[in-house]
């Protein structure tokens, strides 16, 4: 028989009536009359209730808590509160110990034992077919007669205190040109409820079959459109099952029961730009769309706007890409495990033959990646691997690296040897890194060959570790970002034919090796530094963050993450000298590079720049300085990148960055 609840006085209201539906199959419960709202139920022994709570409150996404009961406080319904019902239909599971025994139409016969559970009220009032027509789009089953299907996928919920199950999604399948204006309709009325979880391939969340739901009937995706998938509080029945509880019970999907509770959050409708949504194309193979605020895609574009002018009059506003940059630092920020290869060996006549361009943004993406807790690694030519490990340890003692990377070389020259490298054991169905960057690496030719800017043929000195760029697209799941300032740089093969056309020698230059996504910068470590920083925006972006985390796991302040502290960094032209902090005076670039070199020259753990200590990426030009790394265009040794001083050039562009992206919209 059906039941009312008595609520907990800090609740924002009681419950007027709840009634136990004996419908399995409430479709478009938004227009019902008055302002009840369906909700699913779980029940609970008391001594369970407050780690079900915190349960509820690590995962809200799926598991949005509107309220509960108090134990011994269950009472029956006045005469008439179930009108319109339909007796005898089933309404819960029974659990035992973990496993489902029995559905029941009421709980009537366990009276006594309710007198010590508590009843949890999950919500589920966002309707996706109000969405689908605020969107222009036909509803999934206009007659109302089926149950959505629901999927079981392999996302974990975070556990506590013994409750642990993975996340369950429901599914639509949406039209491409459609899926923004979706999106931003289901945010629009649910709020973050609303907010879908995956758009793509459903194996990226562990689902093989879309004919086979965990509960309610299959969809079909039919060709052309993208499955989308939204966080379901059937994933309340996994978490009921992994208490082991003697007794519990819960709603049958499809069954509800209407309360006027209301959500602690503030009610959607109104949007703000840091709350809609912006829908990205982000890998073919598998199909994956992803999805950042409009204020954070806005500030990445400044981004790519900034580090897109052209100090070396190259031309290279030609090959510019809108949204580049946006899309390449959307994929990385999927990316569990990333490969970083940088390395142009300009100077063929000088020992070492690398170029100061190109290690410092490769470190600095480095170093935020490391932040974000993912996998990376450097990979370099061979005969400069002793170079690249000595910078690497000089980085990690000096603080600009975390912890030591891997170094790793390659000099296959196969397909086979190239897909054996990117993959566990040569599986192409395992591989080891979901994205490869180029930075400022040298590209081969169309002829098989690798120039340097002045047309000069460097192939004795590079490795094909192009290769592995062009296995990767052959490999489901790799993605790949080319990072180049002139077009013959690994990666820039897809801008080839502009390069051809407006780049000095580029008919002979040209990269031919493409990447996914091809940054253009003035200075190719400003892509690293731009890219560490459209991380960050990324990550500090409240409907990014969730849809990384599938709504499961708490957000977090910006300020409680270690990743705020890797921004790429530079002091702003103020030095405190020997008598310590209260004595301080300006110094020009000139006085700047020789205070460094001193302190480099006497291995002071702590060099006299900087209010407390010199910036992370003064401190990488050091290394290369002192590890005698040339500039790219005037072949000095000395703070200078493509003949550019570091300071009041490369430290203004790198402040100019994080200024953009630290500041508050």
């Amino acid at each position: 028989m059906p039941f009312t609840l008595h609520l907990r006085s800090r609740l924002p209201s009681a419950i007027r009536s709840l009634i136990l539906q004996k419908k399995p199959n409430i479709r478009n419960t938004s227009s019902m009359a008055g302002e009840l709202r369906p909700a699913s139920l779980v029940v609970l022994p008391r001594s369970l209730a407050p780690a079900f709570e915190r349960f509820c409150q690590v995962n809200t996404g799926p598991l949005p808590l509107l309220g509960q009961s108090e134990p011994e406080k269950w009472m029956l319904p006045p005469q008439g509160a179930i009108s319109e019902t339909r007796m005898g239909h089933p309404q819960f599971w029974k659990y035992e110990f973990g496993a489902c025994t029995g559905s029941l139409a009421s709980l009537e016969q366990y009276s006594e034992q309710l007198k010590d559970m508590v009843a949890f009220f999950l919500g589920c009032s966002f309707s996706l077919e109000e969405a689908l027509e605020k969107a222009g789009l036909p509803r999934r089953d206009p007659a109302g007669h089926s149950q959505a299907g629901a999927y079981k996928t392999t996302v974990p919920c975070v556990t506590h205190a013994g409750f642990c199950c993975p996340l369950v999604v429901t599914m639509r399948p949406i039209p491409k040109d459609k899926l923004e204006g979706l999106v931003r309709a289901c945010c629009s009325l649910g709020g973050e409820q609303g907010q879908p979880v995956h758009m793509g391939d459903p194996e990226l969340l562990g689902i093989k079959e879309l004919s086979k739901p965990a509960y309610g009937d299959a969809m079909v995706c039919p060709p052309g459109e993208v499955p989308v998938f939204w966080p379901s509080p059937l994933t309340s029945l996994g978490a009921v099952s992994s208490c082991e509880t003697p007794l519990a019970f819960a709603s049958i999907p499809g069954c509800t029961v209407m309360t006027d509770l209301k959500d602690a959050k503030a009610p959607p409708g109104c949007l703000t730009p840091e709350r809609i949504p912006e829908v990205h194309h982000i890998s073919q193979d598998p199909l994956h769309y992803s999805i950042a605020s409009v204020s954070a895609s806005q500030k990445i574009r400044e981004l790519e706007s900034m580090i897109g002018i052209d100090p070396g009059n190259r031309g290279i506003g030609h090959l510019l890409c809108k949204d580049e940059l946006l899309k390449a630092s959307l994929s990385l920020s999927h990316a569990r495990s990333v490969l970083i290869t940088t390395g142009f060996p300009t100077h063929f006549n000088h020992e070492p033959p690398e170029e100061t361009d190109g290690p410092p943004g490769a470190v600095a993406l480095v170093a935020f990646l490391q932040a974000l807790e993912k996998e990376v690694a450097i990979i370099v030519d061979q005969r400069a691997w002793n170079l690249h490990q000595k910078i690497v340890e000089d980085a990690v003692e000096q603080g600009v690296l975390k912890t030591q990377i891997p170094i790793l070389t390659y000099q296959g020259g196969s397909v086979e040897a190239a897909q054996a490298f990117l993959c566990k054991n040569g599986d192409p169905q395992t591989p080891r890194f979901d994205h490869l960057v180029a930075i400022e690496r040298a590209g081969r030719a169309a002829d098989g060959n690798y120039y340097n800017a002045r047309k000069m043929n460097i192939k004795h000195l590079v490795d094909p570790i192009d290769d592995l760029f062009l296995a990767a697209k052959k490999i489901p799941g790799i993605s790949s970002t080319g990072v180049g300032d002139g077009g013959n740089e690994l990666g820039m093969g897809k801008v080839k034919e502009a390069v051809r056309r407006h780049i000095r020698h580029g008919d002979v230059i040209a990269c031919d090796v493409e990447a996914d996504f091809a940054v253009i910068a003035g200075v190719s470590n400003w892509g690293g530094y731009a890219l560490a920083c459209a991380l960050y925006i990324l990550y500090s972006c409240a409907v990014h963050s969730q849809y990384l985390r599938k709504a499961v796991g708490p957000s977090r302040a910006p300020g409680d993450q270690a990743w705020t502290q890797a921004l790429p960094s530079v002091i702003k032209g103020v030095a405190v000298g020997p008598a310590g902090p209260c004595v301080s005076w300006r110094l020009g670039a000139s006085q700047l590079e020789t205070c460094w070199l001193i302190a480099c020259t006497l291995r002071t753990p702590q060099p006299f720049l900087g209010p407390r200590r010199m910036r992370m990426e003064e401190k990488m030009l050091g290394i290369l300085v002192q590890h005698k790394v040339r500039s790219g265009v005037s072949g000095i040794v000395g703070m200078e990148v493509d003949g550019l001083p570091f300071h009041n050039t490369h430290a203004e562009m790198i402040q100019k960055l994080v200024d953009v992206t630290t500041a508050q919209v």
